[in-house]
């Protein structure tokens, strides 16, 4: 990973993310200082904020509430150490949340905006509008 560029570092972030990696498979990926932000959305009134702990304890505890995730990535914007990316994100869900039941597709479309430093992610924020459509 040492070598990518900073689009293909957070490309192959998303891709393990997508393949259902937890901690130990996205580590590589994020400094030490890493934070996440969600910007508020319908799962998430207020939004979050999560270091890396926060964010890497997330992501083993994400098998337990989606499977089957997939990002369409539609658009990508890169300057410098900072990339965006534009996607339409769909997984199913395996418990019921508020406008969803278990076994449904969820989708969101989806900007996030992540800064790399020495090639690693510092920061993500992610905006996600969340829909429903027929499948």
């Amino acid at each position: 990973m040492s070598h990518s560029t900073p689009l293909d570092h957070v490309l192959g972030f998303v891709r393990t993310v997508e393949a259902g990696g937890g901690a130990a498979e996205l580590r590589p990926f994020l400094s030490e200082d890493f934070t996440l932000t969600e910007w508020p959305h319908a799962l998430s009134k207020s939004g979050s904020t999560r270091n890396l702990a926060e964010t890497l304890s997330g992501a083993d505890h994400s098998k337990d509430i989606v499977a089957k995730q997939t990002f369409e990535v539609v658009r990508t914007t890169c300057q410098g150490d900072r990339v965006v990316l534009e996607m339409n994100w769909s997984a199913t869900l395996l418990l019921d949340l508020p406008h969803w039941d278990r076994g449904d597709t969820i989708r969101a479309r989806s900007t996030a905006v992540f800064e790399l430093r020495d090639g690693l992610i510092i920061s993500q924020d992610t905006y996600d509008c969340y829909y429903t459509a027929p499948e």
